[in-house]
């Protein structure tokens, strides 16, 4: 059995430090690309039609935020075409109807959709609305972002190279300092919309579509088969199809389009959990295919790192199971502290320091520091979300079948308004128990390696524990609120 333990162990250690080794690489890559900043090959005499969707899904908080936004594009009404992809089942649709009335009122070329079944979901939603879709080129825009008036004018040119499909805006984030799990999102968020996006599109790379906040060519996504619902995130499918086709992808780093994040625990792994398990449904479908094609060998490379990178948080869950302070063998004393402690700090631990601290530094020139300081909580989270993002890998490898659910918006943009009384509440689930199990393992872990002088491992122990308590309890606390103050059928609903 020690044998047995030691090979899991091992080789658990030795997937997570291959992931840290692909984190240096696409900062190298960053690091070498980042003056490399795209310009249009030319720009167009006359600005060409452009059809904005807005895929819209029970969104009450938000809607008239993002419509409004949309108004305010800075680009010729004539050449401008509204769609709101409508498929909600409450008191949006009413608000939506009254908000597109009038925007029609004010000359606008805006169409409502509503669909009367939501076959597809999102995916659905874009591929029904392609159809009337009278513009050469479509910007898709999520209901909690709010583009900013030169979005359109800033991107479109680049289509001006009839080799790009697709133009992908960075985020923003609108929200950032509203609480500690805002603010560790952000950074979740800025490493990968700025190194690796940048990094990977710069160098010749794959990368993909985040969604949102970006344009696609409408021609790029017919021939490449238009938006498919067999997985869970279509951007990152329909991105990866484009590619193979021969399309080319732009990122633009200094176009931000700001948007909401979640502001509740549940909410937030409720999306970890769909881009997780989507971008595993992906990997299936599409991997297989780029190995068979003629690309070069660092692009395939490259694709197989991105595509497999959510098997981190699976081999991170093995780890926590793994892990026993007090198990004997290579795994204690000096020799496990020289051969092994060292090497993966090296590696897995100090690579996702390099990685954000990179992003944060190119991003915040003047704050950075101040930034920075949140790194534990951003690592204590990661570890947090192992068992939820686990569950997600799993389920896409062993093909178990679940819905598109939305991630929860609320319209806060600071700290005066308050999520806990709106209607849209994720599903509960017994989740948040097993990470309180979690958070009591490593407390032992804690407390064996304080009586034991083990204090190398120590920082790493807390964080394991506070990460797993952090996200159990604020995931309880959500429905706590709920019973104890008022049944979801006597909640009011604001204003």
């Amino acid at each position: 059995m020690d044998v047995i333990w030691t090979i899991c162990y091992l080789t658990v250690l030795i997937g997570l430090s291959a992931y840290g080794l692909h984190r240096y690489f696409i900062v190298y890559l960053f690091l070498k690309n980042r003056q490399r900043v795209p310009e249009p090959a030319d720009f167009f005499e006359e600005l060409p039609v452009v059809t904005v969707q807005l895929p819209i899904f029970n969104e009450i908080y938000v809607v008239e935020r993002l419509l409004k936004s949309v108004s305010e594009l800075d680009y010729p009404r004539d050449r401008l075409q509204i769609q709101v992809l409508d498929d909600s089942t409450d008191e949006t649709r009413e608000l939506t109807s009254s908000c597109v009335q009038a925007l029609s009122e004010q000359g606008f070329d805006v169409e409502l959709i509503h669909r009367v079944n939501r076959v597809g979901y999102k995916a659905g939603a874009l591929e029904h609305g392609l159809s009337t879709a009278r513009g050469d080129y479509i910007c898709i825009l999520d209901a909690d972002f709010v583009p900013q008036p030169q979005l359109l004018k800033s991107s479109v040119h680049f289509f001006t190279d009839p080799k790009i499909g697709m133009i992908q805006t960075r985020w923003g984030h609108l929200n950032r300092g509203y609480s500690l799990l805002t603010r560790v999102q952000a950074m979740f968020l800025d490493g990968h919309l700025l190194l690796e996006q940048v990094a990977r599109s710069r160098s010749g790379r794959f990368f993909n579509f985040n969604g949102t906040a970006g344009l696609w060519r409408k021609s790029c996504i017919r021939q490449s088969g238009g938006w498919q619902h067999d997985t869970l995130t279509e951007d990152l499918d329909l991105s990866y199809r484009a590619q193979l086709e021969g399309w080319k992808f732009i990122f633009l780093t200094d176009v931000v389009t700001p948007a909401e994040l979640p502001v509740d625990m549940n909410g937030f792994k409720s999306q970890q959990h769909r881009w997780t398990k989507g971008s595993i449904q992906t990997c299936k479908k599409i991997l297989p295919r780029i190995w068979r094609s003629r690309l070069p060998l660092p692009i395939k490379i490259e694709a197989t790192g991105h595509l497999v990178s959510n098997f981190a948080y699976l081999l991170l869950a093995c780890l926590c199971v793994l892990l026993h302070p007090s198990a004997g063998g290579p795994q204690s004393g000096w020799l496990r502290v020289l051969l092994l402690d060292v090497p993966i700090f090296l590696t897995a631990s100090l690579s996702v320091a390099v990685f954000y601290i990179c992003a944060q530094r190119e991003l915040y020139p003047r704050t950075w520091m101040k930034e920075i300081l949140l790194l534990p909580a951003l690592i204590a989270l990661g570890v947090g979300l192992s068992i939820n993002n686990a569950r997600a890998v799993l389920e896409a490898v062993f093909n178990h079948h679940s819905e598109f659910k939305r991630t929860p918006k609320y319209g806060i943009e600071n700290k005066s308004k308050n999520w806990r009384s709106c209607r849209y509440m994720p599903l509960r689930s017994l989740l948040p128990l097993i990470e309180i199990g979690f958070a009591i393992y490593f407390s032992y872990f804690v407390w064996f390696a304080l009586t034991h002088g083990q204090y190398f491992t120590l920082p790493f122990l807390i964080m394991f524990q506070c990460g797993f308590l952090y996200v159990a309890l604020c995931s309880m606390a959500q429905w706590w609120h709920r019973f104890s103050f008022a049944t979801e059928s006597e909640v009011a609903f604001p204003a």
